[in-house]
């Protein structure tokens, strides 16, 4: 074939902007029907095509399937026009011309886009019959077109319908072209030296549209076959399938098959939908979403779609064969989103289809994913990875998906509200499509709730915080079961600051429960169904205890008993009338001893009714669990959530969507981390130590652990409703939390010691070596953890003995320190006063504060730490420090006996001034390890609790040793 500009496509050919696209025009301008749809998303049901599932206008199919062919005609007329002029005048004239220069070689993949718009476009209109259309009423324009047609489409029949002749008319010039260029390029390369840097450019060139050109043929073939499917379908079957933008690649009717159980007459494979048809009804499934399984031994392939599963079956295992190629290479291709180049399976690797895939897909089966979208990680025809969940309802899900349920860490769900963007958000963990394990969820009326959940509901420990704004505003930290308050919890209402202590049971307060009013009354009861029922006791602030029955509002009323502060006590029927105060018929007694101040106040409530074990299973019990399953790092999140903070910051729908979550590889590589450490650091000093990060530590088991039970301390002892009655409370609880976290380090050492395949040595601990070890490792590390509350107990416990042992040291504080030395009958001999310093204007009658100075300095230590054994050593120190001053004064060693340690000791302590010495003393006897019980810590503790025992004497009367003295006789 001559190539110039008064033949082939070079010049105003007709085929691209001549008579043929002028006629196209006028006929679409002229509204030439077309019978084509438009293949959307593939339904999932039997339907009939009445209403077909992609429909369209015929007008607007035709000019979606000839506008695009009109104008990369153009593009393809002007780019071949330009590359055969460039690479006949390079080969003309080699000299004029470089090679990358040429558009063939240095544009190819330019070039190669050009020609598959113009391919694509021109199968659609074939597919959609637009050029039937286009031809149809106009038969006599198009004959008359023939004649110049003929003169520069020479070879090319001109017999035929009109439209056959116009669809050839806009081919074969292209794949003679491509031929051509073959051609040309062949010359080109045999004017090149064997080694010119150009030659491989020219090979791929050459083999690039040699490809072209399987494709253009093999696009020929699947359009052919989709408009000859047409032909043997109802018009409504047609108008639904035959669609421009879709191809057929395989026909039952070729290549015989049956797909059971559904019993389709026939099975369609399209370049992007498995088809199944059945009477007037279409199955279709997206091929992004269809598995293929062969089925072993048996021919018959094994489909998987999101909602159904269905098989194959052949009779000729070559058919199977094809089948099972074809139907892979086009999920394969349909999840790339291109076609394959040069032809089907060509293209990259790998040529199965993968397991795991990414799509989106509307449900319409009954069940919770009824109408919902889901857009995501796929496998194996079940959503499974992460994804997105999307009801019509406004409902949201983002989180990980196994198997189709939602499953795995943090999913975040969305349940829209009738207020406007208003949301219950849960963000929880989830186990086969429910909340299961920990979770925050913060509801539309603004509460917020932290804690676990089973089977979808709150069950467990967990935290309730009622709106900021709310009219009773209030906090539940405690138990759940099946989504109610049960088992023991703490609740403080907001308005009033009064702070339940005590059992639920279906969101009441039942069973025994201990009430501490801002007042500073606190009285305990049983309780049914909310309201007290049955005696109880109730403390004032003054120390006074009644024993009895009494109402709501704390006023006596029955038979009852008060224990006044001064030893009287009241007891009879107590009753009330309007505007008469308190009734009562009873027996008062005045004949008691005035009762011990210390005694008094150490009345402790709820020590019994709550025993420290069973206080806070829900809390221990998540941690039981992740330690029997082996520690595994991506159940973390789940059993050990209480870290996470929580945010009061308004948010609307799409920013609880971007919630990040953490990274499961990077809790599980963390906690490999801490189990291997763990086995490095057995040895005590390197257990202390190693002991003390994990629990300082935010990610560690032991460091959540410890913040949870932090948090559940804080409710129940902490701020205003903290009150001197619940220390033995509190005292036990700490140790009772140490005992539990040297457990869960035990547990955590056998988990360890499990994965190396190995097992604990020692035998199991009696009670005796576990407490000896809590005391000795644990204690001192938690302690720190709850000392605030704790140690705010004793100073309201202790606050009256506390009051008059500052007035013993504001009385002694008088004396200058040979004065004070001599009221403690201290012996002479023994007094430091050659260390004193004095200035010319001074006497050491009259120097205070200068004597054992720095035993002095050594006890003020004590208040420094919150360790008891640290405070026992500082006290050691103190009294190693009066004995080196002794030592000194005396010139010789010198031991000092308890006749004469206690005056020192005595001195030392009015001298350093500590404040609440007597809650500090009372937590040290309490916390101290029982080891240390007979010993020298006790000795020490022993005398200086007589010494706080004297100093509080000194404001009314102060002891002397052996004899009395009285503070106004040396005034």
């Amino acid at each position: 074939m001559t190539l110039g500009r008064d033949r082939g496509w070079v010049g105003s050919a007709p085929g691209w902007g001549g008579a043929a696209r002028h006629s196209g025009e006028q006929r679409l301008r002229a509204g030439a029907p077309c019978a084509a749809g438009r293949w959307k998303q593939p339904c999932c049901d039997w339907r009939r095509p009445s209403q077909p599932p992609w429909p369209m206008s015929t007008h607007a199919s035709c000019s979606l399937c000839s506008w695009p062919l009109l104008r990369s005609s153009q593009q393809l007329r002007q780019l071949t026009e330009q590359s055969l002029q460039s690479l006949l005048k390079r080969l003309h004239q080699p000299r004029t011309t470089g090679l990358e220069a040429l558009p063939l070689l240095g544009s190819a993949d330019g070039v190669l886009q050009v020609h598959l718009e113009y391919i694509e476009s021109y199968t659609s209109c074939l597919v959609a019959q637009v050029f039937q259309q286009v031809a149809k009423g106009k038969r006599e324009h198009w004959l008359a077109q023939c004649r110049p047609l003929q003169k520069y489409l020479a070879g090319m029949s001109f017999e035929g319908s009109v439209d056959a002749v116009l669809g050839q008319a806009l081919c074969q010039p292209l794949a003679q072209h491509l031929q051509q260029y073959i051609l040309l390029l062949l010359r080109l390369r045999d004017t090149l030296r064997k080694h010119h840097p150009a030659q491989e450019l020219v090979i791929n060139a050459i083999t690039l549209y040699g490809n072209l050109q399987s494709f253009l043929q093999q696009a020929l073939d699947q359009a052919v076959a989709t408009q000859a499917l047409g032909h043997s379908l109802s018009s409504r079957l047609k108008d639904a399938l035959c669609t421009p933008g879709h191809r057929l690649l395989q026909d039952s009717q070729d290549i015989p098959v049956t797909a059971i159980p559904l019993r389709a007459e026939r099975v369609l494979l399209f370049d992007d939908a498995l088809v199944l048809l059945k009477g007037p009804n279409i199955h279709s499934f997206d091929l992004r979403l269809v598995w293929v399984h062969p089925v072993q031994d048996r021919c018959m392939l094994r489909v998987v779609t999101p909602e159904d599963e269905f098989s194959l079956c052949v009779r000729d295992p070559q058919d199977l064969v094809v089948w099972q190629w074809k139907v892979s290479q086009a999920v394969c291709q349909a999840l790339r989103g291109k076609k394959d180049f040069p032809v089907l399976g060509a293209g990259p690797a790998p040529s199965e289809p993968p397991a795991c895939r990414s799509a989106a897909y509307t449900f319409r089966t009954k069940g919770h994913l009824c109408r919902a979208t889901y857009e995501g990680e796929w496998y194996s025809g079940r959503p499974h990875g992460k994804g997105t969940l999307k009801w019509p309802d406004g409902r949201n899900h983002v989180g990980n998906f196994r198997w189709g349920l939602e499953h795995g860490s943090f999913g975040i769900y969305l349940v829209p509200k009738a207020i406007e963007d208003k949301f219950d958000c849960y963000k929880c963990h989830w186990q086969e499509g429910t909340m299961q394990g920990y979770g925050i969820c913060e509801y539309s009326s603004e509460e917020v709730y932290r804690g676990y959940f089973q089977a979808g509901l709150r069950h467990g420990f967990g935290v309730l915080d009622s709106a900021p704004q709310a009219p009773q505003p209030f906090r539940y930290t405690g138990h759940w079961a099946k989504d109610q308050r049960s088992g023991y919890g703490i609740q403080e209402d907001g308005n009033s600051g009064e702070r339940y202590i005590g059992m639920w049971q279906a969101d009441q307060r039942n069973g025994s429960g201990v009430v501490v009013t801002q007042a500073g009354i606190c009285y305990q009861s049983t309780f049914q169904a909310d309201k007290m029922v049955g005696p109880g006791v109730l403390l004032s602030e003054d120390d006074s205890l009644y024993e009895g029955t009494f109402t709501k509002d704390l006023t006596p009323e029955g038979k009852g008993k008060i224990t006044f502060p001064n030893g009287f006590t009241l007891e009879g029927w107590f009753g009330s009338g309007t505007g008469r105060g308190l009734n009562t018929q009873g027996v008062l007694d005045t004949a008691a001893l005035p009762p011990d101040p210390s005694s008094t106040c150490k009345r402790q409530l709820g020590v019994d009714a709550f025993p420290v074990e069973s206080r806070w299973p829900g809390v221990y019990g998540p941690f039981r669990v992740f330690m029997v399953a082996g520690c595994p790092g991506e159940l973390q999140e789940a059993l050990l959530g209480f870290h996470v903070q929580r945010s009061r910051v308004p948010r609307r729908a799409q920013d609880y969507l971007r919630c990040e979550r953490s990274c499961l590889e990077d809790e599980a590589g963390r906690m490999e981390d801490a189990l291997e450490e763990l086995l490095c650091h057995r040895e005590p000093a390197a257990l202390q130590r190693y002991l003390q990060k994990a629990l300082n530590s935010t990610w560690h088991p032991l460091g959540k652990l410890l913040r949870t039970l932090m948090l559940t301390f804080q409710a129940t002892y902490g701020g205003f409703g903290a009150n001197k009655h619940l220390q033995g409370m509190a005292q036990g609880e700490v140790k009772q939390h140490a005992r539990e976290l040297w457990a869960a380090y035990r547990g955590l050492l056998r988990v360890a010691l499990q994965r190396k395949g190995q097992a604990l040595e020692e035998e199991p601990e009696d009670a005796e070596t576990r407490d000896l070890q809590v005391h000795r490792l644990m204690l001192p590390l938690v302690l720190p953890s709850f000392y605030s509350e704790l140690f705010t107990l004793y100073l309201l416990l202790h606050e009256p003995e506390d009051a008059l042992y500052s007035q013993g040291i504001a009385s002694l504080s008088l004396f200058p320190d040979s004065k004070l030395l001599e009221f403690l009958d201290v012996h002479k001999h023994l007094w430091p006063l050659k260390d004193l310093r004095l200035t010319s204007n001074q006497r050491s009658s009259l120097v205070r504060d200068r004597c054992f100075l720095s035993a002095t300095e050594c006890l003020q230590k004590i208040i420094t730490t919150v360790d008891p054994r640290e405070k026992l050593e500082v006290l050691e120190k103190t009294y190693g420090e009066i004995e080196a001053t002794v030592s000194r004064v005396l010139g010789r060693e010198h031991k000092l006996p308890m006749d004469d340690l206690l005056p020192l000791l005595i001195y030392v302590v009015s001298r350093a001034r500590i404040q609440h010495l007597g809650a500090e003393i009372h937590l040290i006897r309490d916390m101290m390890d029982p080891v240390h019980t007979g010993g020298l810590y006790d000795f020490l503790l022993t005398a200086l609790e007589s010494c706080y025992e004297h100093i509080q004497k000194g404001g009314m009367r102060l002891r002397r040793l052996p004899g009395h003295w009285d503070l106004r006789d040396l005034s």
